[in-house]
Parts: C-alpha cells; sequence; structure tokens
C-alpha cells in the first residue's frame, strides 16, 4: 500500500484496484442483505420498470429505431449497469439525451451504424474508466450541464411535433432544427385532431397524477388510458401496430454487428459524442444519488460498467445506455436497498417483453410522443436557468453558447465548446485571485507573536531594507497568473543587493509558472542580485528545483525574516584556486 502526499504534509492512502473497480452489488452483498432487503428491491424494481416501459418504447421511436430496441436497451443494459456499477441505486436504459445523437447516425450510417458506434462507445468507457478518467470527466461546468440538458429539452419538444399533432408530411422529416420546423409548419394543415385529443389526456394524466397521487405509475396510466380510449373508440390514429407492427414476445439471440476498417472510421465521431454522453450522464446521476441518500459511488467503477452494458446491449440489438437520473431518483423514492432493483427492473421489463407484447400494438404513438414532451419539460431545469442568465456575464455565455450550439448546431460542439469557454473564464478568474504585494512591512497588523499572547522587543533589524526587495505571492502561481506575476518580477531586479519571493500564500504552481521564476532568477544573477524564495512547500519546491531554479541561483529559507538574517550576513569571500604555472 502506498503513502502519497497531500497539500503540505498530510500524507493519504491511494485506493486499491479492489477499491476503485469492486461493484457495488458485491459491497451491498459483504454488508449482509437478507430477505427484507430483497423485497424491498422486488418492489422498487418493479416501480422502475412500469416507468421505464413507455419511456424505453418512447425513446427508440424518437431515436428513429423500434420500439423493441429501446426495450432491449432497458433489460440488457440496465442489468449490466446494476451488475457491475459503482453505484448501489444507478438504474440505466435508453436516454432522452441521445436521441438527436441516434436519430442522426441513423440518418448517416443506418442502425448497423449505431450498433457498431454503441459498441465502440462502449469500449472507450471501459478504457477512460481503467484509466481512472471518471474523476475527470465529472468536472464539467455546471452552465455547460444546464445548456446542454435545456438544449436538449427543445430538441426532444421539437422531435416529437409530428406524433403529437399527427402530421402527416409530404417527404422526410428533417433532423437539423429550423428546417425541421419549417416543414412542420407546411403540414401544419394536416393536424390530426383525435392524436391531438389524445396527447392532450396523457399530459393531463401525467400531470394530474404528479400532483395528487405522486406514487402513481401517472406516465403508465396515461399511456394505458389512451390506448384504451383510441381501441375502443376506433380512433384514426398511428399505433405502435400501424408502423412497426407487433413486438417480438422474446429476446434476440446475441449477433456481432457487420464491421469494417471503414466503417469504424465512419462511426468513430458518433462513439466518442456516445461514450461522452453516457459518462456525463450516468456519474451526473451517480452524484445526484449519492445527494439523496448520503452514499459514495466509485466513478471509475461506474464507468466500467457503462462500457460494458454498451458493448452488451448492442449484440441484442439494443441501442445507446446510461445512467438515468429519473429512474435512479424513482428507484430511490421506491425504497430501493442496493443494485438488486436494477436488476429486478431488467428482469420486470424482460418479463414483459415476454408475456404482453402484443398489447403495445394498441399504443397510439401520439401518447408516446405526450411522454417525451413532459420529459422534455421536466428535465429541462428552467430555474436554474434563468439563475446562470442572471448570476455573472461569464456563466451567462457559457450557459447561451452551449444552449445555441446544441439547438442549431451539434450537441458534441455544444458540450466543447461550452466546456473551453468555461475552462478560459475559469482561468482568468484564478488569474485575477493570484496577486503580487511588494514593499510591504514583515508585520501588517499588531497581534501577538505566538497561540499564549507573548510579545517578544521589537528588533530594528527585521525592519525593511530599502536595498532589499521583497514580494509575497498569493493564490494559485499557474500559466493564467504567470506572465503578470513574472513581469513585475522580472522588472524589479535592480538595484537592490537581494531579492525575496515569499511562496507561503502558494498552494500550487506549474512549469509555465516556475520558468517565469528561473528567467528572473537568471537576471537577478547576472545583476549581482541575491535571490532567496522563502516559504515554498515540498510540492512547489520540487517544481522550482526541476525548473533549474536551485544555488546557486537562488537560496531557499523558511521564513522572510530567516532570509534577511542570511542577508544581513556578510557572504563568505570566495576561495579561488591557484592554477600551478606549467613546467617548461
Amino acid at each position: 500500500m502506498r503513502m502519497v502526499g497531500t497539500g503540505r504534509d498530510a500524507p493519504r492512502r491511494t485506493a486499491t484496484f479492489a477499491e476503485l473497480f469492486t461493484p457495488k452489488l458485491l459491497t451491498v452483498l459483504r454488508e449482509g442483505y437478507g430477505l427484507g432487503d430483497f423485497r424491498a428491491d422486488v418492489v422498487a424494481g418493479l416501480t422502475v420498470a412500469i416507468v421505464a416501459l413507455p419511456l424505453s418504447m418512447a425513446i427508440a421511436i424518437a431515436s428513429g429505431v423500434t420500439p423493441a430496441r429501446g426495450l432491449t436497451t432497458a433489460i440488457v443494459g440496465g442489468f449490466f449497469v446494476s451488475l457491475l456499477g459503482g453505484s448501489r441505486f444507478q438504474v440505466g436504459g435508453p436516454a432522452g439525451a441521445f436521441i438527436v445523437l441516434v436519430a442522426l447516425t441513423v440518418e448517416r450510417h443506418g442502425v448497423d451504424g449505431v450498433i457498431l458506434a454503441t459498441m465502440m462507445a462502449g469500449l472507450l468507457l471501459i478504457a477512460a474508466g481503467l484509466l481512472r478518467l471518471g474523476t475527470y470527466i465529472k468536472f464539467i461546468p455546471y452552465p455547460v450541464t444546464v445548456g446542454f440538458t435545456a438544449g436538449i429539452a427543445v430538441i426532444i419538444f421539437a422531435s416529437q411535433l409530428h406524433d403529437l399533432l399527427g402530421l402527416r408530411l409530404a417527404g422526410h422529416e428533417p433532423s437539423a432544427f429550423l428546417p425541421k420546423l419549417t416543414a412542420l409548419a407546411g403540414a401544419a394543415n394536416t393536424v390530426n385532431p383525435a392524436a391531438v385529443g389524445l396527447a392532450a389526456l396523457t399530459v393531463v394524466l401525467i400531470v394530474v397524477l404528479r400532483r395528487l397521487r405522486p406514487a402513481w405509475p401517472g406516465i403508465l396510466i396515461g399511456v394505458v388510458a389512451a390506448s384504451v380510449l383510441a381501441w375502443a373508440l376506433a380512433l384514426p390514429v398511428e399505433t405502435i401496430g400501424s408502423r412497426f407492427g407487433d413486438l417480438p414476445d422474446t429476446l434476440p439471440a446475441p449477433m456481432l454487428p457487420a464491421f469494417s476498417l471503414a466503417k469504424m472510421q465512419a462511426v468513430l465521431p458518433d462513439a466518442v459524442a456516445f461514450a461522452l454522453l453516457a459518462a456525463i450522464e450516468s456519474l451526473l446521476s451517480a452524484v445526484v444519488a449519492d445527494g439523496m441518500t448520503g452514499r459514495r459511488h466509485r466513478s471509475n467503477c461506474e464507468l466500467v460498467a457503462q462500457g460494458v452494458a454498451n458493448v452488451a446491449s448492442p449484440l441484442f440489438g439494443g441501442i445507446c445506455v446510461t445512467g438515468l437520473i429519473a429512474r435512479t431518483a424513482t428507484n430511490i423514492r421506491a425504497g430501493a436497498r442496493g443494485p438488486v432493483a436494477g436488476i429486478m427492473h431488467s428482469a420486470f421489463v424482460l418479463l414483459f417483453l415476454l408475456i404482453a407484447a402484443p398489447l403495445a400494438r394498441y399504443v397510439p404513438l401520439s401518447a408516446l410522443a405526450a411522454v417525451l414532451v413532459v420529459v422534455a419539460w421536466t428535465m429541462a431545469e428552467k430555474q436554474e436557468f434563468w439563475t446562470l442568465l442572471r448570476s455573472s456575464w461569464g456563466d451567462a455565455t457559457v450557459l447561451l453558447a452551449t444552449f445555441g450550439l446544441t439547438v442549431f448546431r451539434d450537441l458534441t460542439e455544444g458540450i466543447v465548446v461550452g466546456f473551453a469557454l468555461g475552462a478560459v473564464l475559469f482561468i482568468n478568474r484564478m488569474a485575477q485571485a493570484t496577486g503580487i504585494e511588494a514593499d510591504l512591512p514583515l508585520a501588517v497588523e499588531d497581534r501577538a507573536d505566538d497561540a499564549n499572547d507573548a510579545r517578544v522587543p521589537y528588533d530594528s533589524d527585521l525592519a525593511t531594507d530599502p536595498d532589499i526587495a521583497v514580494y509575497r505571492i498569493s493564490g494559485a502561481f499557474f500559466f493564467g497568473a504567470a506572465s503578470t506575476v513574472g513581469a513585475v518580477l522580472d522588472g524589479n531586479t535592480g538595484p537592490f543587493k537581494a531579492f525575496v519571493v515569499d511562496f507561503a500564500a502558494v498552494p500550487f504552481l506549474d512549469s509555465t509558472a516556475a520558468n517565469a521564476i528561473h528567467r528572473m532568477a537568471v537576471k537577478a544573477k547576472r545583476q549581482g542580485v541575491r535571490l532567496f524564495i522563502t516559504g515554498a512547500s515540498p510540492s512547489v519546491r520540487r517544481s522550482l528545483l526541476m525548473h533549474g531554479v536551485r544555488p546557486p541561483l537562488a537560496k531557499y529559507r523558511e521564513t522572510i525574516a530567516r532570509a534577511l538574517a542570511d542577508i544581513r550576513t556578510p557572504p563568505s569571500p570566495s576561495v579561488i584556486p591557484l592554477r600551478p604555472a606549467s613546467l617548461p
């Protein structure tokens, strides 16, 4: 077991491989898992399955694939997410956030392209987890998350208008946002009142039941009510059966997709987008679950589980899998005790596929579209969006850039540009927070010299010598602040006889900053100015030494007072050995 330092000298233990990658299922079983726990997980799994049934089919249809693929994703992908995951309560399955990505990939490369891209994304997620990148993926700025989620919500809403209103388009529905709205507006005269009525009924039932009976499965009740009404009245609306036929009553046999090097290269950008979005969504869901339960998830283990799920799901014909905030929260509220609840959720969805699949043919597509409209309204963090708009110009810029690019350009561009803008703004703020103070008295306030309120006589030798420059750097000294601080230091090395730079308030120093100090040290030595580095932590001193800031360029002391005492001590005269005369 290896010990490493954190901060200045506090040691911490490095987590072992087993601690990082042991599934939470094994942790729960080791802690003791009884019949009461299993009973609670069965009830929670059934509750989540009731929510997942209509959502899985709706998301698959909106993604441009068959509803059966959505159910397969919930069964296979959800099983492996719970079996191998690093969160006790995570529930996996098809996500609304993937609708646009999957639909675009289907349009460009076909369903086979989606299958191959999903498997490649799974391998990327496994690699990311084993490389322990889960900790860093969570460092997505909050405005990026809110802007991206709101953009996805808008796109989902727009994608459901076709089925929601029962429109009949003359040609193919465009995938881009503005052309889609233009095509839908051109078909406004084909609105189907029956489809609109069923959609309205579904929305009303979901909203009213959430308010009055939150424990009831409002989504399932709304879809069932619309289906019964459409069947009983023989309403002229499109259903799952009329568009896709009957659902299969069994899980398909595993099969590798057809692939080639050219195909893999073609879908690689989609695979990267799938992996990035799956990682963000799943880790965000795990964090939400931690906040609801007081537990802690294993982020890298979770990434590996998501990767395995995204490799397994397409083998059975499924699509992208990720952790789902809504279903995970439902799982927790239903009383889940551990990952068995997620496994039971997959088992109940499989049971529906085996027993009741023929009933799905009567489900109106407008009812499923209504479900996704409610999902889009819920997932759009409206209050958070408005708060960020008012918080600061930097957050508002990142938010609007991410939102605009997600809606009007591309999801991946929205995330990448938003993250880049957030990083630049963070660097700017950190650089502004890094300060340098010059020529200040050593005692900046009147206070006791030690904890016992004792005082020591004033020593006039400690007063700042006019021939000695004292600088104090505070804050993280990194590339964002290196040019500013370096310019101050580099421009003031003379005409002093000594130069003191205090690093006591510097928690971190990067190579750019260390190089700036080295340039200043070289200039000081050339001008005959003695340089002292004080208060440097071991990590800061190590960085400086690695970049050449070492004797005789600079001397290291613990405090400014110690450096001043050494400066006032005359240096020992240099002894130059005499060179022996050459023999004739």
